[in-house]
């Protein structure tokens, strides 16, 4: 036990959260990897594929939670400009030479091993948005220049992730206003904000309802896909007759209603999924679908109930941090997160139009769970170092107190001589 108290340090809830998302994670993507098994012709390379990326993202984990959470300041200075290159050098070669995954281009291929300069990205607007808004705290909320300094990076950042992965760039730019409403931006310039989106939202609506499909225009090339989305979405729902349904459109939403109706309160059981084989992505944007089938509506609760802890845990270590930087990355890292895991459930149930998010730290994935794994390593390093520092805060009032009573002690006995 002493052991694995050393090991493990940190928040300790946080370290069960991390633990359970990882065996959901394990069982429920053998499960639903079962069209990458039957393309492979291999049973078990997907799952120990997988298996060998989340042990490798406990050890990513278990080291960056041993780090001090003050050197993650450094992150942004190496890790900024990295990103706005890669960014930009992916969505390049994918309109020079059309290399294309699933009609966007937002992987590349780095000695063999293909990652997402998006998720870079992500980490590297977290953690300046969290350095700037520490660093420019006033008695009466965050200096103006905050604002500036954050809509630079994140306006660069968003711009270069969203021709190619808009959801992204909309759920980044989402958490960054979320950060600032925490950091005590003024209100003034937050309001302009909203402005400045909402007509900038309706010019795009315009420009989509106008452009024909296929357009050709340069890093538009996914337009017609947005506007078929957020369409299908908007289309109001009737009650087709069962023998008229055209399951082929929109498949994949179709099959992941399919799954979540077929399910009960206790499911179908791992291994006995049946929509699996047909949703393309189930493994990954669709996986929550998958859980329903699988382990039922208290399965599915089970893992709304761990991101919703997750995000309650993180602001009591928040409350506790010393400061203002530990604060906001804690709340930067777990509102990523969280949201991004809102927004799958809710793509999975029906709730918000399709997009290509993955459910952090279940869905099966590469640099994804990767990051995701560092995030919660940073986490873990803050409420470390936090309650170090509070274990030494005690130890030098236990030391006062010490010194005071054999103070009076030493009184008591001069004045008994």
């Amino acid at each position: 036990m002493d052991l694995l108290k050393n090991l493990f340090k940190g928040d300790k809830v946080i370290w069960i959260i991390f633990l359970f998302l990882c065996v959901i994670s394990v069982i429920e993507v053998f499960s639903a990897a079962s069209t990458l098994t039957y393309k492979t012709g291999d049973h078990w390379g997907p799952i120990i594929q997988h298996t060998v990326i989340m042990l490798v993202g406990v050890l990513i984990v278990w080291i960056t939670h041993k780090v001090n959470y003050r050197y993650f300041q450094v992150i942004p200075v190496f890790l900024v400009p990295l990103s706005v290159v890669l960014l930009t050098f992916v969505t390049l070669m994918g309109f020079i030479y059309g290399s294309y995954t699933n009609g966007a281009a937002r992987w590349m291929s780095f000695f063999g091993i293909q990652f997402q300069p998006s998720e870079l990205a992500k980490m590297a607007v977290i953690i300046s948005v969290s350095f700037i808004l520490a660093k420019n705290q006033e008695e009466d909320g965050a200096n103006p220049r905050a604002f500036k300094y954050i809509m630079i990076i994140t306006g660069i950042i968003c711009a270069l992730i969203a021709p190619e992965n808009l959801s992204t760039a909309l759920l980044l730019f989402g958490v960054v206003f979320l950060m600032m409403i925490i950091g005590r931006i003024p209100f003034k310039k937050l309001a302009m904000l909203v402005g400045s989106i909402v007509a900038l939202l309706a010019l795009l609506t315009c420009i989509a309802l106008l452009t024909p499909k296929d357009s050709g225009i340069p890093f538009l090339h996914r337009l017609s896909t947005w506007k078929a989305r957020v369409t299908g979405f908007m289309e109001p729902k009737q009650n087709i007759p069962a023998a008229k349904f055209d399951i082929d459109k929109d498949a994949q939403i179709a099959h992941a209603n399919i799954a979540i109706a077929t399910s009960n309160i206790i499911g179908k059981m791992p291994g006995n999924s049946i929509q699996r084989d047909f949703l393309s992505q189930a493994f990954s944007d669709f996986i929550f679908a998958i859980i329903i089938e699988e382990l039922g509506l208290l399965g599915g609760g089970f893992v709304v109930i761990l991101y919703i802890w997750l995000l309650i845990r993180a602001g009591r270590i928040a409350q506790k941090t010393k400061g203002n930087f530990a604060t906001f990355l804690v709340m930067g890292i777990t509102l990523m997160l969280v949201s991004q895991a809102i927004m799958n459930m809710c793509v999975a149930v029906g709730l918000f139009p399709v997009t290509g998010q993955p459910l952090p730290l279940i869905s099966k994935g590469g640099s994804s769970t990767l990051i995701n794994c560092v995030y919660i390593g940073m986490i873990l390093s803050v409420s470390r170092y936090t309650a170090k520092l509070e274990e030494n805060d005690k130890n030098k009032v236990g030391e006062i107190e010490d010194t005071n009573i054999n103070k009076d002690d030493i009184l008591a006995e001069e004045s008994q001589l």
